[in-house]
């Protein structure tokens, strides 16, 4: 690893902060061929949504496309950066400093993608389709990313209360995908992108590389008999209560009552009154159409939706391990009662 890599969030702010990259006028769509008819309901293989774009759209652009001129220059600015991640280290500028949270991964483990998101053949510069300006419209965003803010602020200084399970982040816990990979309103991460769908006579299931998310849901005749099905309200299972149906060649799911604790932590919080609407459509060989809406009065103004496409991707998913969960959580709560047994005893 290079003493000049950065994380991948901060390497993507550098990017699309940059006025080289402010957003021109968007292009009209480019024609795609159709998926063949018998591909149409065929999810097989494996797919990814490793890309250098984002749910919400960066302030310096302006529109959803983003033109072909500026979209080269992202990929060649995103290539070149990844290639000097990849270069030799310049062991001559010595140890990393303690609390340095941007050497948690060298560029061996980033799969973040190449370029910005393409739909239709149009590159994107956020998933978020509506509201126009690609932000979600939350009612006090400070309020519903309270928790998510303050995982985040742990995770780069390595300081918190830490002194009961739950307190831990769920990506400390190992509990569901740390990067909202599971969704509902499934997003990209640094790696681990990668996602295989499986169409059953009675089930959609999503078989997600990141911390080895399943999502599954049984497929009905139609909405009203899916929507029927729900289970009741006091279930709120990890990554929701979903629900599945056809329409055309389009699998649409619905889930409800996510989690609580997740619901406090993830960018896409959705409570209790909350719903999300998924929609898969194959419409080409190689793209897999993913669209979402979130309908929830207690965190937004009004529903949101977005879109992006999968790709085809190489290989297959492997085991995931999260071994911060078996290990680190016994080391930081075994830490939180030697303090506590410090203190009782009058110590520092």
């Amino acid at each position: 690893m290079t003493r000049a890599t950065m994380s991948a969030a901060a390497a993507l702010a550098v990017l699309l902060a940059s006025p080289a990259f402010a957003q021109s006028q968007g292009q009209a769509p480019q024609p795609q061929a159709a998926a063949p008819k018998d591909l149409a309901r065929d999810f097989g293989g494996v797919w990814t949504n490793a890309t250098v774009t984002r749910l919400e759209r960066p302030a310096n652009f302006s529109t959803l496309v983003v033109s072909k001129d500026q979209a080269e220059a992202v990929a060649k600015a995103t290539k070149a950066r990844n290639a000097a991640a990849n270069g030799a280290s310049d062991l001559s500028k010595g140890n990393f400093k303690d609390e340095n949270a941007t050497a948690g991964y060298n560029s061996f483990w980033i799969d973040s993608g190449d370029g910005l998101m393409r739909v239709r053949g149009e590159a994107r510069s956020s998933f978020i389709t509506s509201p126009a300006d690609g932000k979600m419209p939350f009612k006090n965003r400070a309020k519903s990313l309270a928790l998510m803010n303050r995982d985040g602020v742990e995770y780069q200084s390595g300081k918190g209360a830490y002194s009961d399970p739950e307190d831990l982040p769920l990506r400390e816990r190992c509990l569901i995908s740390q990067s909202d990979a599971g969704g509902p309103v499934m997003l990209n991460a640094i790696y681990n992108n990668n996602y295989a769908f499986f169409v059953t006579p009675g089930y959609f299931v999503i078989d997600l590389e990141m911390n080895h998310d399943l999502r599954i849901a049984p497929i009905f005749a139609s909405a009203k008999e899916a929507r029927a099905h729900h289970n009741p309200a006091v279930i709120r299972p990890w990554l929701g209560d979903a629900v599945a149906w056809w329409d055309g060649d389009t699998m649409v799911t619905e889930t409800r009552n996510v989690h609580p604790i997740q619901e406090g932590r993830t960018l896409t919080p959705v409570s209790a009154q909350g719903t999300v609407t998924e929609r898969f459509t194959r419409i080409a060989k190689d793209e897999l159409l993913y669209q979402f809406t979130v309908d929830d009065p207690t965190h937004y103004t009004k529903a949101w939706s977005g879109e992006y496409s999968f790709k085809p991707a190489k290989g297959q998913i492997y085991e995931y391990a999260c071994h911060e969960g078996n290990y680190a959580m016994e080391g930081i709560l075994r830490g939180a009662r030697l303090a506590e047994a410090a203190a009782a005893k009058g110590g520092n």
